[in-house]
């Protein structure tokens, strides 16, 4: 047996999230059902990151097993042929078979945008968060500071959350302009369930006037979701990618 992992692009506006559900398209399951036809034989993808519905990526990390001879860099082709077009592998190769995408040491980055102006283009409604408001842009900057480090996440962790522990780390965490778009990307070993969306909002509430940048590390130390900003839409949500120790 082999196991292939791959790098997967997808649109998530017209999917239910990428773990397979009953009755709905999912990532997942589009994945299984191309990889199955390519086989001829039932096979199943392991997912890095379970992301909900309407989320993007560009560079999700799956793996699956075979025993198929076709050489791993060619998967790539082989499977996008059989997908539909808002789904691509990007990349593919052959990793040790106890290779696990969720068990890895890695850093995790993802992306968030909102669209500030009078109008929200349409060219643009499905990947951001539309605001009328202009963003203090100066100040989100400045509330970033905080985040950066250990910390126990809790205040950002949506209910219905499964995780075993809410401490985390963020290795980078910034807000940048580009032109009517505020873009917050954040780096780190993992991250709560809605996590991201809660740091954003919680960023855009300060962005607003709502809170102030010094008021983030007491927000973090009262472990109280109450106390952060929304969360806020999953349209907005994209998933960078994976950087792997090994």
């Amino acid at each position: 047996m082999r196991r292939i992992r791959l790098y997967v692009a997808y649109d998530g506006t017209d999917y239910h999230g990428w773990q397979i559900q009953k009755n709905s398209k999912t990532i997942e399951s589009v994945l299984n059902a191309a990889i199955s036809d390519l086989l001829g034989t039932e096979t199943l993808v392991i997912g890095a990151s379970r992301t909900d519905a309407g989320v993007q990526a560009r560079g999700n990390v799956a793996v699956f097993d075979c025993d198929s001879r076709i050489p791993a860099e060619k998967m790539a082709g082989a499977i996008n042929a059989r997908l539909p077009e808002d789904i691509r592998i990007v990349k593919s190769d052959e990793v040790d078979l106890n290779w696990h995408p969720r068990k890895q040491d890695c850093r995790k980055t993802y992306e968030y945008r909102i669209t500030s102006g009078k109008v929200q283009l349409p060219t643009k409604r499905l990947y951001s968060h539309f605001t009328y408001n202009n963003l203090n842009v100066n100040a989100m900057k400045k509330a970033c500071a905080a985040f950066i480090g250990e910390h126990d996440f809790a205040a950002f962790c949506a209910a219905g959350s499964q995780a075993d522990s809410t401490i985390r780390t963020i290795y980078a965490l910034k807000v940048e302009k580009e032109g009517n778009e505020t873009v917050i990307r954040v780096t780190g070993n993992g991250f709560l369930y809605n996590m991201v969306r809660i740091i954003a909002g919680t960023l855009m509430d300060v962005g607003l006037g709502k809170k102030k940048p010094e008021d983030m590390a007491g927000i973090i130390r009262s472990l109280d979701r109450t106390q952060a900003g929304p969360t806020l839409p999953a349209k907005g949500l994209m998933l960078v990618g994976y950087e792997y120790d090994k």
